[in-house]
């Protein structure tokens, strides 16, 4: 066949830059639009914080009246370079906070970073306690050493021939030597640090413990040597191997389940991760009703005396200065348009889950994006935009938009029932069991299958992970103490 030249027509969707802009704004947090609106309210000189008005000050406002419409009624006069802490709406009225902070005229004043306390580490609190300690400079340098390979869970990830490593040839401290600086950072609060394995960190709680506590032996040889079948949860074997009972083997299990394996997890320091709810769900007349929260949508508008300043000037229209005017108007209609996507998606979920907010998470029924999508006319992937870290406040708590959507299961009749729903019907069976008998999965899922819900027993055994509810061995196992506790008590009385 010889090569040949073919001209085809056709028809291709392509994404202007001001169309990816305005998807990716779509799916933007709250927090992360607000840094955004600041970003271009600080470089694009068209755009102005709008003075907020007794409505939006007493946190009324709706999305229509945040941003101010582009036409004025009759012109401005010059406009002067905003504060940036003016810029958004932050639900801060200035009548509570003058008479919490009482005397500051100015915000320069009164930085409230530094009212914030001081962050106690672990190597804080363990070099705290190693200036306690009677010890040599050598012996000094070497705990300090050891407390500094110690990561946040408080484990020495680091082997000791490493350690040795790092000193220079002259110094190199002997093994024993930093055996013995282990001891002493091991014999530290919170008991189980410096441990270089799990079975280690949990044997150092025991040994910190009293020696008369019950359960400290055999729960002492569980640990040492039996760890991977008390992981397991193979206690048949476990009697059989350390030769005790029932009663004994509960409380060295109620022991073990006491212990904590990161000691250092108290000390680690997390960056807050701060949610701003993007909705109000509230009840209005019999009717539960998503609004946008007044406090995320920004207070800017456009600056019309630059705005008749540039118009004017026929020259310079057409120029980067004409760019930044329609980047302006740009941004205040996607703003719009943002927000009300957001409300109707809201309104949209609101409306299908309104058993939900009467009645619980055993109300809530199967919802998809597509059952979204299809209610507001919306693609699917718009509407997955809308919902990825969105948050609504709602009288049961602060939700993200994805906690109304998740898999189903099938019921009797052969309509579908939500996760969530089934997730907290078994809840509320094993709060309601009788502890001497707890319910097994298989017995879950017969009483669900009563009710009309027909789960496998690996599902339910699933959801009861998710829920962190141990299983029936273990419930059964922390009840005998208890029991065993209460008879003697009633004996002795």
């Amino acid at each position: 066949m010889r090569p040949a030249l073919q001209i085809q027509s056709g028809q291709q969707l392509s994404m202007t830059p001001l169309l990816q802009r305005a998807i990716q704004f779509l799916q933007l947090s709250s927090l992360e639009f607000t840094q955004e609106v600041r970003e271009a309210l600080a470089n694009n000189p068209f755009l102005e914080a709008a003075e907020a008005s007794e409505e939006d000050l007493d946190g009324s406002g709706t999305t229509e009246s945040a941003v101010a419409a582009e036409a004025p009624a009759e012109p401005e006069p010059a406009p002067t370079e905003p504060e940036p802490d003016a810029v958004l709406g932050d639900g801060l009225s200035t009548g509570p906070w003058e008479s919490r902070l009482g005397g500051f005229d100015s915000d320069d004043e009164f930085d409230p970073a530094l009212q914030v306390p001081a962050t106690r580490t672990l190597r804080t609190h363990l070099m705290e306690q190693a200036g306690c300690l009677p010890l040599s400079d050598r012996d000094r340098v070497l705990v300090q050493t050891i407390i500094d390979a110690l990561d946040t869970s408080g484990y020495l990830s680091q082997p000791l021939a490493e350690l040795i490593d790092m000193f220079p040839p002259d110094q190199a401290p002997q093994p024993e030597e930093l055996n013995v600086a282990l001891r002493f950072v091991q014999a530290m609060e919170p008991a189980g640090v410096g441990a270089r394995s799990v079975a280690e960190c949990l044997r150092l709680q025991l040994q910190a413990m009293p020696e008369d506590r019950p359960g400290r032996t055999l729960a002492l040889a569980i640990v040492e040597h039996h760890l991977d079948l008390f992981a397991s949860r193979d206690f048949q074997r476990l009697q059989r191997e350390l030769q005790c009972d029932d009663t004994a083997l509960g409380e060295a299990t109620v022991l073990i389940r006491k212990l904590t394996p990161r000691p250092g997890a108290a000390f680690s320091v997390e960056q807050a991760q701060f949610v701003v709810a993007d909705v109000i769900v509230h009840k209005v007349k019999s009717k539960w009703v998503a609004t946008i929260n007044p406090q995320v949508v920004p207070k800017i508008q456009l600056n019309h005396v630059y705005a008749n300043i540039l118009q004017n000037a026929r020259d310079t229209a057409g120029g980067q200065i004409g760019q930044q005017l329609q980047e302006a108007r740009w941004l205040l209609r996607n703003i719009e348009q943002r927000f009300g996507t957001i409300q109707k998606v809201a309104q949209a979920i609101v409306d299908r889950q309104t058993r939900f907010f009467d009645y619980g998470d055993v109300a809530m029924r199967p919802l998809t994006l597509r059952d979204i999508a299809e209610a507001v006319g919306l693609h699917e992937s718009t509407v997955s935009r809308v919902t990825s870290r969105k948050y609504m406040a709602t009288p049961r708590g602060l939700l993200e938009f994805k906690h109304f959507f998740g898999s189903h299961v099938e019921t009797a009749e052969g309509s579908p029932c939500s996760a969530t729903a089934v997730r907290a019907l078994i809840k509320q069976l094993i709060a309601a069991e009788e502890p001497s008998k707890p319910l097994s999965d298989i017995k879950l899922t017969r009483l669900l299958e009563q009710r009309g819900i027909k789960v496998a027993r690996r599902t339910v055994a699933k959801y009861r992970d998710l829920l962190q509810i141990p299983p029936v061995e273990i419930r059964r196992l922390s009840y005998r103490p208890q029991q065993r506790a209460i008879a003697g008590g009633a004996s002795s009385a």
